[in-house]
Formats: C-alpha cells, structure tokens, sequence
C-alpha cells in the first residue's frame, strides 16, 4: 500500500526544494559576479576613463597619482587627494594646475 503525501507535506518538501534552488542561483551569480569584476579590472586597470588610454604614474609632492599619456587627465585613486592636500601649502587646485596645465584658467 502507497501512502500519498499530504498537502503540507508536499508543500514543505516543494519549500526545501525551492530554498536549496535559490542558494544554488545565488552561489552561481556571485560566482559569475566575481569572475566579470576580475575580467573588469584586467581590461580597464591602468586604462583613461575619460579616453580609454594608458595610464602613467607620475610623482607629485610624494604622491604616485595617474595621468592620461593622451588627453593628460588626472586621476586620483582613494587617499591621493587627501595626501596632496596635507601637503599643499598654496592650494590643491592651484598645484596640480601649475604641474600639469601651466596656470590656473580665469572665468
């Protein structure tokens, strides 16, 4: 003799089912997640945003900061800012224009 399963069980046992999908999806897209930002990194890592250029580092006050070799956009990673300005007796704009753009420009 079979007995069938009732409605709540069948319901628990569709529930356990669903949940164990779920981790599995989740698992797989975190997964994928983590592989697309490591394709990201290495095919923009040391790239221009602005033109898609390599970029140099170049020492200034003591800070490697990034500069475009062609359209010669400036780019700081996280605390550059910070260190240049601790250091900056005549102001932050005003050094960085000096250094790369000759003066600052009148509105």
């Amino acid at each position: 003799m079979v007995v069938k399963p009732t409605e709540s069980e069948e319901e628990y046992f569709a529930r356990l089912e669903f949940e164990r999908r779920k981790k599995v999806a989740a698992e797989r897209e975190r997964s994928l997640a983590a592989e697309e930002r490591r394709r990201l990194r290495e095919l923009h890592h040391m790239r221009c945003p602005k033109c898609g250029m390599e970029l140099l580092e170049v020492e200034f006050r003591s800070v490697r900061i990034d500069r475009c070799s062609s359209c010669s956009g400036v780019w700081l990673d996280a605390g550059e800012l910070e260190a240049v300005a601790g250091r900056e007796s005549g102001g932050v704009l005003k050094g960085l224009a000096d250094l790369f753009g000759g003066g600052a420009k009148k509105l």
